[in-house]
């Protein structure tokens, strides 16, 4: 069994891989901890879901912020006594990246990249809800090419909360009809519709320059309720990032 831990700016997500099955997945907050509070963690998710450490193979580390990275290497060495793969410069990914830096392109970005194309070909789009929502480009050959950032969803929306005197924090909801009745109606559907809008737009006009029979791909967090309600979305697969994460320790693992 393989440990996927992908960390992103909000969340740490953890999937325990049987071939490429999830079969448990965890979200914990991303913060800086000590090497024993990660460890901590991680043995007591396993315990708890009846997971023995002797079970786990390896783990295949995504990380963008270097500021934890130390800590949870050295946890599963010291709890799990495995080996770990980080997903950076040096390793193997099968795919080329042709961008003008290589290096600032996100590590999160490459393994979704390399498990969207080797679930449905060339040319994609991988759009990862996240605390930022990224689209991710691939051609026909199967190299990434580049994106887009945009502010994420729960950005946007703690923003506007921020920066105005009397509109109130709302829950993400996909509301019956776009015109509001009522002050929090109204937030909802500005926010939901018009983030399904950028969504479409940007991911529209991708297809476009990529060229050809396009496949959108959605992943992340919020892949599900906001995807789910975009026209250019053409799948959604909400394990994706664990799904890469095995493809790469498999490629790797013989080095």
């Amino acid at each position: 069994m393989l440990l996927g831990i992908d960390v992103g700016n909000t969340n740490t997500v953890i999937g325990a891989l049987d071939g490429l099955e999830v079969i448990h997945l965890w979200r914990v907050t991303t913060q800086v901890r000590t090497t024993d509070e990660f460890g901590l963690t991680l043995s007591t998710l396993l315990q708890h879901n009846g997971v023995s450490t002797e079970d786990i193979e390896g783990v295949a580390v995504c990380c963008v912020v270097p500021s934890v990275l130390y800590a949870i290497e050295k946890a599963v060495r010291r709890y799990l006594d495995c080996e770990v793969l980080v997903v950076g410069k040096g390793i193997r990914t099968g795919m080329k990246v042709r961008t003008d830096n290589p290096r600032e392109v996100g590590a999160d970005r490459v393994v979704n990249a390399v498990a969207a194309f080797e679930r449905h070909g060339g040319p994609l789009v991988v759009v990862d809800f996240g605390t930022a929502t990224t689209f991710d480009c691939v051609s026909d050959k199967g190299d990434y090419v580049g994106g887009a950032i945009a502010p994420g969803y729960q950005i946007s929306a703690d923003a506007l909360f921020r920066r105005t005197a009397k509109l109130p924090r709302v829950e993400l909801e996909q509301p019956e009809q776009t015109i509001g009745t009522n002050t929090v109606a109204s937030i909802q559907s500005g926010l939901f519709w018009g983030y399904v809008g950028l969504v479409d737009k940007l991911a529209l006009r991708c297809k476009a320059e990529l060229g050809g029979d396009v496949r959108t791909i959605a992943t992340g967090g919020l892949a599900r309720v906001i995807g789910s309600a975009c026209e250019e979305i053409d799948f959604i697969d909400e394990f994706l990032t664990q799904a890469g994460l095995r493809l790469l320790w498999d490629l790797n693992r013989s080095r």
